[in-house]
């Protein structure tokens, strides 16, 4: 009987094109924490042999994500979530600072976390979130940030040091310049900047996200520099800072993540640099009403941002989705509350159909030039649906 042949080609492997806080674990990392699941499961916190080594594994990852931000190992805190290492900074920088009033600066651009942990703040202590406003790259204006920080009353400010949803970097140097001369601390949120663009030394607290750079889910990086005043407001326990404690596999992971991360991080940055460039250009050309946003060149080189009129941000993300695209939105905090992007609207951006991509070290030009000839007709048929032709 003769053979069946079928010219049936292989479906295509689906591109993950949304790495942002949430990027593949990389292999290195992957290895550490298969390690460390056997050698530091233990409680560290426990004086018997076993405890002591996974001990001994902490207090190692801990000195390797220090030595990697250019920190002091004792400086460095672990937090269960950047959401948790964000909330706790604000908390208890404001408490440890409440004699010197109840007012938080921020940016208008700011993760909800922080947004949201200010609001707690001020509320309770009768005080104000003071907000600055952005251009329409999503900086902030340094001159209007100095000018609110110099207030009285302000017990913290917060400035990121890029924007994970439109990849715009800030001021962080000005910022901490007014900060310092105001007598203010300056937290810095770096939760998309770590492992992909040096950070510097422009803060006094520093968060980052282990899940961005390719460690694991589940962490978050917390730093204080000597000098910053900081007191819980939250019951006491052994971990004065994340009650709790860590899992030391996932603090092993992080920091040998890191640690590649930032040794091959100008490499990556280069090409990736490329591939946005490519996306924003290529968007642009090919897919009409639609806004590309952020800065085009004081930017993260990972992120880019993009809104297109008359369709819906889940419509288009469930679109590419079905056609093996897994990329990102900023039209929606959550599924659930369809609210505008928060960032989009202080830069006075359009907020329909926003497409948010988050490149990973693995994506490779293929990978987006097969979503460019994808796109174009995912935004036709989800307009059509809607009964948009013609444009």
């Amino acid at each position: 009987m003769r053979g069946v042949s079928s010219s049936t080609s292989a479906p295509r492997p689906r591109v993950v094109l949304d790495a942002g806080g949430r990027a593949p674990l990389l292999p290195a990392a992957r290895e550490a924490l298969v390690a460390a699941l056997d050698e530091g499961w233990a409680d560290p916190r426990r004086l018997h042999a076993e405890g002591r080594r996974a001990r001994l594994l902490l207090d190692g990852a801990r000195e390797a994500i220090a030595g990697a931000l250019g920190a002091r190992t004792d400086g460095v805190d672990l937090a269960p979530s950047l959401t948790a290492a964000l909330h706790g900074a604000v908390r208890s920088v404001a408490h440890g600072r409440r004699r010197s009033g109840p007012d938080v600066v921020v940016g208008a651009v700011e993760r909800a976390a922080v947004l949201h942990a200010a609001d707690f703040v001020t509320d309770r202590a009768g005080g104000r979130r003071v907000t600055v406003g952005v251009d329409g790259t999503g900086r902030v204006d340094p001159e209007a940030f100095a000018e609110a920080v110099a207030a009285p009353g302000v017990a913290l400010a917060a400035l990121q040091h890029a924007n994970g949803e439109v990849g715009t970097l800030q001021p962080v140097e000005q910022a901490l310049e007014a900060a310092r001369a105001a007598g203010v601390p300056l937290l810095v949120d770096a939760g998309a900047s770590v492992g992909h663009v040096g950070v510097g030394d422009a803060w006094d607290v520093l968060a980052a996200d282990p899940g961005d750079w390719g460690g694991p889910g589940g962490l978050g990086v917390l730093v204080t520099r000597a000098g910053v005043r900081r007191a819980p407001d939250w019951p006491q326990d052994d971990d004065r800072w994340f009650p709790g404690g860590v899992s030391v596999p996932l603090a092993l992971a992080a920091a040998v993540a890191l640690q590649h991360a930032v040794a091959t991080a100008e490499r990556h940055a280069v090409r990736l640099h490329g591939l946005v460039d490519l996306v924003r250009s290529e968007v642009a050309a090919r897919v009409p009403a639609v806004d590309v946003v952020g800065d085009p060149l004081q930017r993260l080189p990972h992120v880019v941002t993009f809104s297109c009129l008359y369709v819906d941000g889940e419509a288009i993300v469930t679109e590419l989705d079905r056609r093996g695209f897994a990329v990102g939105s900023g039209s929606a905090c959550t599924s659930s509350t369809l609210e505008p992007s928060h960032v989009l609207a202080a830069m006075g951006a359009l907020t329909q159909g926003n497409v948010r991509l988050a490149l990973h070290p693995g994506t490779s030009e293929a990978d987006v030039r097969a979503f460019l000839d994808a796109l174009p007709s995912a935004v036709a048929d989800v307009r059509a649906l809607l009964g948009v032709t013609g444009l």
